[in-house]
């Protein structure tokens, strides 16, 4: 037994964590003690910790086992990290559809999560892009699903937060690209309602676009868009060299556990105008490898370690378009009144697109995501404050990225519990299923 943190380092107790194989027998047999599938850790809340119980990595699950450039569709195991398959395929001519802010996630864990983004508007959640799974339950089962096979186990598992089984491994269709790079544009704000008309007339052209936010100074509501699409086969020459050297992953760390944060108000409110001010003078179009583009926060290996042993909150909520510029500018004051601003703050629409899984948090709408250092219960006491704004706009809280919120603010984002409590792999619990589903 050992302590395991999520990325979002707040104590944990002891756990065990043990390496599946290829069948994940590990999973089979389960007596009172429970297990929980984990991917790569990058979880920022307790949705991949199983206090007292075990952890089934699939780390050792690190295999490609077929991929078919006429159609794209790429089968791996489990273990799988995006960044390995992004490194892969891109110099073939494949990237994947949709890929979140970090590089260092399995293949199961994007499906777990049903992770989106910057491109949600354009291309929905990783989710849409499964074609089947392979599924390992406590009763010794081992199950293939899709859409047209066990297709209600399928959809439950996408965005299930690893509660239905293990997945052992995927099918996913890789989109074609013309170069491992893509055009992008800077364009500062002044407000959420700039903000709101950038993404109104840019989400027709534009494949991927997202915007950071300043929460922290009286101008807050002012940011940087940043749009961008695939660039065309003139920047495809030497790429693979260019790959090898992977601009902006993992140059620079954090080399050591601090024992307070770096993060107050002094230097949010420091990072804040000058990240502004910085991205302002630099506005306009751009050529960008995909690395800095998708993945920032990847070129600083521990980064989380900035924050100090208390570690930090990830909040991430969904609100519907209709009044949302009321909304968001309220959570915005709520945030700087309180003193505790954020480095990421990361805001962007959301499309039309039903959701992929029974229990994804993608949907339409505006959501905004921030990481607050654990400043202890004057942290806690503001994303309940958020939550009330949230609740009231018939809006959600991300799970995924959670470690904190009351059983009643999950209810009223995902109407979904009742169905998906069918699917639950009964020997399959975590810190968030036991404090947001009893058990």
């Amino acid at each position: 037994m050992s302590n395991l943190q999520s990325w979002g380092r707040l104590p944990v107790q002891k756990q065990q964590l043990v390496l599946a194989g290829s069948a994940a027998e590990e999973l089979v047999g389960q007596g009172k003690a429970s297990i929980l599938p984990r991917g790569l850790g990058r979880s920022y809340g307790d949705v991949c910790l199983n206090p007292g119980g075990k952890l089934l990595s699939s780390a050792a699950l690190d295999n490609f086992i077929s991929f078919d450039p006429q159609t794209g569709l790429l089968t791996a195991q489990a273990g799988v990290s995006l960044g390995e398959i992004q490194r892969t395929f891109a110099p073939q001519g494949f990237m994947l559809p949709v890929t979140p802010g970090t590089q260092f996630v399995s293949l199961a864990g994007a499906i777990a999560n049903d992770v989106h983004g910057k491109n949600h508007h354009s291309m929905g959640t990783f989710g849409d892009h499964v074609t089947s799974l392979t599924l390992v339950r406590s009763d010794s089962s081992m199950l293939e699903c899709s859409q047209e096979t066990n297709f209600d186990l399928f959809r439950a598992t996408i965005g299930g937060l690893g509660l239905t089984g293990f997945i052992t491994q995927a099918t996913i269709r890789l989109q074609p690209v013309q170069s491992p790079w893509l055009e992008t544009e800077n364009i500062p704000f002044k407000n959420v309602a700039e903000f709101l008309m950038l993404s109104d007339e840019s989400e027709s052209d534009f494949k991927y676009s997202v915007s950071w936010v300043n929460c922290a100074s009286p101008a807050n509501g002012r940011g940087i868009f940043m749009r961008g699409n695939h660039a065309g086969p003139q920047f495809k020459k030497n790429s693979t060299t260019i790959l090898r050297s992977e601009p902006g992953a993992g140059k620079l760390t954090v080399p050591f556990d601090l024992a307070f944060s770096l993060v107050n108000k002094a230097s949010v409110t420091a990072f804040n105008l000058g990240y502004y001010y910085a991205n302002a003078a630099t506005a306009g179009k751009h050529v960008s490898h995909y690395q800095p583009y998708f993945y920032p926060l990847d070129a600083v290996t521990k980064w989380n370690r900035i924050y100090g042993n208390k570690g930090f909150y990830q909040y991430q909520s969904v609100v519907p378009r209709t009044g949302g510029e009321d909304v968001l500018q309220e959570m915005l004051d709520k945030i700087r009144a309180s003193g505790q601003g954020s480095f990421l703050s990361v805001l962007k629409t959301m499309g039309d697109l039903p959701p992929a899984g029974l229990m994804s948090f993608s949907r339409p709408g505006i959501t905004l995501a921030l990481d607050f250092a654990n400043h202890g219960s004057k942290t806690l006491r503001l994303l309940d404050a958020l939550d009330e704004i949230v609740l009231a706009a018939g809006g959600a809280v991300n799970p995924s990225k959670d470690a904190r919120m009351s059983r009643e603010m999950f209810e009223a984002s995902f109407s979904n519990i009742a169905e998906f409590n069918k699917y639950r792999d009964p020997a399959i619990s975590s810190a968030m299923s036991r404090r947001l589903l009893g058990s």
